[in-house]
């Protein structure tokens, strides 16, 4: 198959994801490459639309085992044309449960056909200096491991000839998939993060939030019901003035910090 434009999309609040998926592209070796980030509000109201001889990356993070629902829902909208796609989740270091075979049927059903499907590592969004989970991840082996996978992927499309030649990728995963309304219910309206006399409203929390749920004039002010614990906030407050707040939120990041040292390896389908 010759593919005219690589367009990279993807949901990635701490840029993990956004890193992984660009490794992925390197290795493919495609001169003409798009990026569509579709991590902010703003960036879902527009309808994507893609083309036969377009190749996709969708790269988004695994929550709860699950892609998030905002991701989701604008995957969900989006039209393909018989368009080849890879398939990416980022979790971190737990596990990916259903999130691969969500991603990969989504797809599927809008119009792509995947030629591969990949689950990475990435830190976790839990993770801290104090609960260090897949910290530093992906690291100098992951992006090595990412780009031959990309490598891998250009070999593959261009030795196809023809659309209706491409085979089905198997990924695991289950039917229905993982139910994520009790964990929404336990922590709509909880009060996740703090923030110090560090701010100085300088509104970045704000511009990052992939949910507008940040008051930019005020941004000790969070909407709880839309906030969805990616900690994208915390990660890149200039003055580390914000902190995960909620105990139980904080007993997760402590019990996954001690259960998950021993390292994962990204697993790839082709």
């Amino acid at each position: 198959m010759k593919i005219k434009s690589l367009k990279l999309v993807y949901f990635s609040p701490t840029g993990t994801t956004k890193k992984i998926v660009e490794e992925i592209a390197r290795g493919i070796h495609q001169n003409s490459v798009e990026q569509v980030d579709f991590t902010k509000p703003e960036d879902r109201k527009r309808q994507f639309e893609a083309a036969e001889d377009d190749l996709l990356i969708v790269g988004v993070p695994v929550y709860f085992g699950r892609v998030q629902t905002d991701a989701i829902e604008w995957l969900n909208t989006i039209k393909g044309h018989n368009t080849p796609a890879v398939g990416v989740v980022v979790y971190g270091n737990r596990e990916y449960d259903d999130a691969l075979l969500e991603l990969k049927e989504t797809l599927v059903k809008n119009g792509c056909k995947p030629v591969a499907c990949g689950a990475c590592i990435g830190e976790h969004s839990f993770s801290s200096s104090e609960t260090p989970i897949a910290a530093g991840r992906p690291d100098t082996a992951d992006l090595l491991r990412a780009r031959f996978f990309g490598e891998e992927i250009g070999k593959k499309v261009r030795s196809i000839p023809s659309f209706d030649r491409i085979g089905d990728i198997s990924v695991p995963g289950r039917y229905p998939y993982i139910d994520m309304g009790d964990i929404r219910r336990n922590l709509s309206g909880v009060d996740l993060v703090s923030v110090d006399g560090n701010c100085v409203q300088c509104g970045e929390c704000a511009h990052l939030c992939p949910v507008g749920a940040i008051n930019s004039e005020n941004s000790a002010s969070v909407d709880q019901s839309k906030c969805i614990l990616c900690h994208a906030c915390i990660k890149h407050c200039p003055t580390s003035a914000r902190r995960i707040k909620n105990a139980m939120v904080k007993n997760v990041a402590i019990r996954l910090s001690g259960a998950l040292q021993g390292r994962k390896e990204p697993v790839l389908f082709l």
